[in-house]
C-alpha cells in the first residue's frame, strides 16, 4: 500500500534523523521544565508533521495507515510528549472533521491545523465520564443560531496551549444518541481552563480541564451540521487512532530495547559484561520478540485498513497488545539496568512512567478486550 516508496523513505529518513539529533538530545531538558521548547515545535510545523494524515488537497501530506504506523515507529524512539504536541491534529482533532464534517468546516479549519498554525484538542472525558464514553454530561442547549455549553472536561491534552476544541456534548437524550460533537474556538466567551495537571509521566504534554460556563457558540459549531452524531463519529476514527498509538507502543519499545542492550553490552559484573548472563539474556530476547510480534501484527492491521477492511477486533488487538507489550518491556529495561535504570538521568525511568499512560487512554486495556470478546462473539 505504499504509494511512493522513494518518497517515503526520505520522509522516514528525515523523521529518523530529527529524532536523533534534535529530541532525543532535548529530552532531559523536557523532563526537567515539563515544556517542549517552542523551536522544536516550530520545526515540526517546517517538517509537516501537524498534517500527517489530514489529506493532501487541504495542505496535509494524506499519509495512509501504514505509512502513518511507520512514521509513528520511528517518533516512538523518543520521549511520548513530542508526539503529543502534534497527535491530536492528526488523530481525532482532525479525523472528526475529515469523516462527517462539513465542506466548511473542512476548509476553515484542516489545512491550518496541517501547518501546525491551529493546534486541536479532543475533549470528551469528564470528572464522571471516562470509559462510557455514551454518558457524557456536558450539555447543549440551542438558543437561535447559537449553542449554549456548560459542564467540565477532564485530562484535556493539549488543552493549555490549544486553539480549538472537538468536544462532545449533549444535545438530546441519555445514551450515545444524544451526543453531538462541536468544534469549540479556545477563546469562546464562557470556556475557561483549570489549572495545568501534574502527572506521573509524559512531561511535556500539558493537560487540564477545560470548565464550560454558559460558553457560547455557533451552530455551525456542530460537525457535520448534524445534533446526535457525536459518538457516532468519534467511532468512526478510533480504529486509526489506536492503531497510530499501537504503533507509537512499538517505537517506544525498540527505543528501550536499544537501551537495554547498549547498558547490557557495557556494564560489566562478575567479570563479563551482564549481556553475556544468561538470565539477562532471557529478559532482552523477551523485549525484542514481544517488540517484534507488536510490530508485524501493526503493519498488517495497518495494510487491512487501507483495503477499506472491517478491522475492529484487530485494531483494539493492537491497541491491547501493543500497550501491555511496552510496559513489559520498560519494567525489564529497569530491571536491566539495575539501580541506574532507577535514576532520573536514565532515559529508561522516565520511558518507564511514559508508557504507563498507553494502557488508559485511547479506550483502556479492559475495553479492548470487552471489545475484542464481542467481536469474536459476533463472528461466532
Amino acid at each position: 500500500m505504499i504509494r511512493d516508496p522513494e518518497t517515503l523513505e526520505a520522509l522516514l529518513d528525515m523523521v529518523r534523523r530529527f529524532v536523533r539529533e534534535r529530541l532525543i538530545p532535548a529530552e532531559p531538558v523536557v523532563e526537567e521544565t515539563d515544556a517542549i521548547p517552542p523551536a522544536l515545535v516550530q520545526e515540526m510545523r517546517a517538517l509537516g508533521l501537524f498534517g500527517l494524515s489530514i489529506p493532501e488537497e487541504y495542505g496535509g501530506l494524506g499519509l495512509t495507515m501504514e505509512e502513518e504506523a511507520l512514521v509513528a515507529f520511528e517518533m516512538g524512539r523518543t520521549s511520548a510528549a513530542f508526539r503529543s504536541v502534534f497527535g491530536t491534529n492528526n488523530g481525532i482533532g482532525s479525523q472528526g472533521i475529515i469523516v462527517d464534517g462539513t465542506e466548511a468546516q473542512k476548509a476553515h479549519w484542516l489545512p491550518r491545523m496541517a501547518s501546525g498554525q491551529v493546534i486541536g484538542s479532543f475533549a470528551l472525558t469528564e470528572p464522571d465520564v471516562g470509559s462510557d464514553a455514551g454518558s457524557v454530561q456536558t450539555t447543549a442547549r440551542r438558543e437561535g443560531g447559537h449553542y449554549v455549553l456548560n459542564g467540565t472536561k477532564r485530562y484535556i491534552t493539549n488543552a493549555p496551549v490549544a486553539d480549538v476544541f472537538t468536544l462532545m456534548a449533549r444535545t438530546g437524550g441519555p445514551g450515545p444518541g444524544g451526543v453531538t460533537a462541536f468544534l469549540v474556538p479556545a477563546d469562546s466567551p464562557g470556556l475557561s481552563l483549570g489549572p495545568m495537571d501534574r502527572k506521573m509521566g509524559q512531561r511535556g504534554t500539558r493537560t487540564c480541564d477545560v470548565v464550560l460556563q454558559e460558553c457560547r457558540v455557533s451552530a455551525e459549531a456542530v460537525i457535520g451540521g448534524v445534533e446526535g452524531r457525536g459518538f457516532k463519529t468519534a467511532m468512526k476514527v478510533l480504529n486509526r487512532g489506536r492503531l497510530h498509538i499501537a504503533a507509537f507502543c512499538v517505537g517506544q519499545a525498540e527505543r528501550l530495547c536499544a537501551e537495554s542492550v547498549a547498558y547490557a553490552t557495557t556494564r560489566v559484573q562478575f567479570g563479563k559484561p551482564i549481556a553475556e548472563h544468561q538470565m539477562v539474556q532471557a529478559m532482552l530476547a523477551d523485549s525484542g520478540t514481544e517488540t517484534w510480534a507488536a510490530r508485524c501484527m501493526v503493519l498488517e492491521t495497518a495494510r487491512r485498513f487501507d483495503r477499506g477492511e472491517r478491522i475492529v477486533r484487530e485494531a483494539a488487538s493492537c491497541k491491547l497488545f501493543c500497550s501491555e507489550m511496552v510496559g513489559r518491556v520498560a519494567d525489564r529495561a529497569v530491571q536491566i539496568h539495575g539501580g541506574a535504570g532507577y535514576m532520573q538521568a536514565s532515559a529508561v525511568e522516565h520511558f518507564y512512567r511514559d508508557v504507563r499512560l498507553f494502557r488508559l487512554y485511547e479506550g483502556t486495556s479492559q475495553i479492548q478486550q470487552i471489545i475484542i470478546a464481542r467481536e469474536m462473539c459476533a463472528e461466532g
